[in-house]
């Protein structure tokens, strides 16, 4: 059997490496234990656009085990992939990552660390920016030979982030997110006087782009699936403190679900109020605040090895806090 685009594979022929000039035959490796097909095949594609690698996996081109695949699909080692050309930008390597500080580690043992990410730092690098969080935890950590993220937060978003030191680690948390198991808490604070104590938010959602290319999140009927309970905190006339739990973990789910209540986050600069975020950052009801009010405030789950409860909290930011303290002010006066 002949696979256009290369010579005959021969019986028990191995091929390694993604070709420009021809189909590649490549068997997944324990590396590749439980990840997502397009994530292996990004990895292996450094450069390629990810739209690209999603046309390829659903016209058929890529087949694993010689059938089709969704580019959600779990890999195994063994796994066997035949893959169509894919040329590979010879662009300069990018510079080096700066050996800076480490975020604040919030946890950390043989398996996982837990990081407390600044608002306006990237979870990972790519679409122009050229590195994030994980590339200067593994500038930090020269000598740890896997270091992974076990999910992502919005660059806008500061908090708790967790990444995986070992393979089993990660398979063991994706499994929990998978399936529901880790709690995940938001602080948000949000435009107007929420109505409810506590109140479920179930909205579909879809992802679509702009007319400039840019990727964003709306509520649609054909959409995902989507959950999440917000707890009120705090009330203060204009604004309202709420604690967000996660049911489920879709892309910008707590700025979209708030904005469709028409209770937008503050600083959201894709869904919110821009008027008010040019307010908030001049300083206009006191302390300025130059970023989005959205906090990874605590995690709940168990250790993926181990079985332990792991409790996790990261405290409000500096600059978030100072903005409460001025709104707490402004109501006592």
């Amino acid at each position: 059997m002949q696979d256009r685009g290369g010579p005959p594979r021969q019986a028990g022929e191995v091929r390694t490496g993604i070709r420009a000039d021809r189909v590649a035959h490549l068997v997944v490796g324990e590396d590749g234990a439980g990840q997502r097909l397009d994530n292996y095949l990004m990895k292996l594609a450094r450069g390629v656009p990810k739209s690209h690698v999603y046309r390829i996996v659903r016209s058929g081109e890529v087949r694993v085990n010689g059938a089709r695949a969704a580019v959600d699909q779990r890999l195994a080692p063994g796994d066997r992939l035949r893959v169509p050309p894919i040329r590979i930008s010879t662009a300069p390597p990018p510079a080096p990552v700066p050996r800076g500080d480490m975020p604040p580690i919030l946890y950390e043992d043989e398996h996982l660390i837990a990081v407390d990410k600044p608002a306006g730092m990237a979870a990972h690098g790519g679409s122009g920016i050229a590195f994030g969080l994980i590339e200067q935890v593994r500038a930090a950590r020269p000598d740890q030979p896997f270091l992974e993220l076990a999910h992502r937060l919005d660059r806008e978003t500061s908090g708790i982030l967790l990444l995986a030191k070992t393979r089993r680690a990660l398979v063991g948390l994706h499994e929990q997110l998978r399936e529901g198991c880790i709690d995940k808490r938001y602080l948000a604070l949000v435009k107007g006087d929420w109505r409810n104590d506590r109140q479920h938010v179930r909205a579909a959602l879809a992802k679509y782009q702009t007319r400039e290319g840019e990727r964003r999140v709306a509520v649609h009927a054909e959409g995902l699936p989507s959950h999440t309970i917000f707890n009120l905190r705090e009330r203060f006339g204009r604004f309202s403190l709420l604690e967000a739990e996660l049911k489920t973990g879709r892309t910008h789910q707590i700025r979209v679900h708030l904005a469709h209540l028409g209770f937008p986050v503050v600083g959201d600069d894709k869904y919110g109020d821009f008027e008010l975020n040019r307010q908030v950052a001049r300083g206009s009801f006191g302390a300025r605040l130059g970023r989005m009010f959205l906090h990874a405030c605590a995690t709940r789950f168990a250790h993926p090895v181990s079985g332990a409860a792991v409790d996790l909290l990261a405290p409000l930011p500096r600059d978030c806090e100072d903005f409460l303290r001025s709104l707490h002010g402004a109501r006592a006066v």
